[in-house]
């Protein structure tokens, strides 16, 4: 698939979407947006490039990632 073929398609505004979900997400949480978001789009290009799912796949990817941060912070809370 070429490069720039990516850019315009669904998964790409998805991406976006996902990445400013979770940068505001941080906020509210006092946390490093530009981690949360940056480890959305990360688990979104394994999904979508890498593993070459679907868009559910991509969504599920950040639905897992959400459940893994919430544990996280759920475990790290005094």
């Amino acid at each position: 698939m070429n490069l720039l073929a990516y850019f315009y398609s669904l998964q790409f505004v998805m991406l976006l979407a996902c990445a400013a979900f979770y940068y505001k997400a941080a906020e509210m949480e006092n946390s490093s947006g530009f981690l949360w978001s940056a480890l959305s789009v990360l688990v979104f290009i394994l999904t979508w490039i890498a593993l070459s799912w679907g868009w559910l796949g991509c969504l599920l990817g950040q639905a897992g990632l959400f459940v893994g941060i919430t544990v996280v912070r759920v475990l790290r809370k005094p």
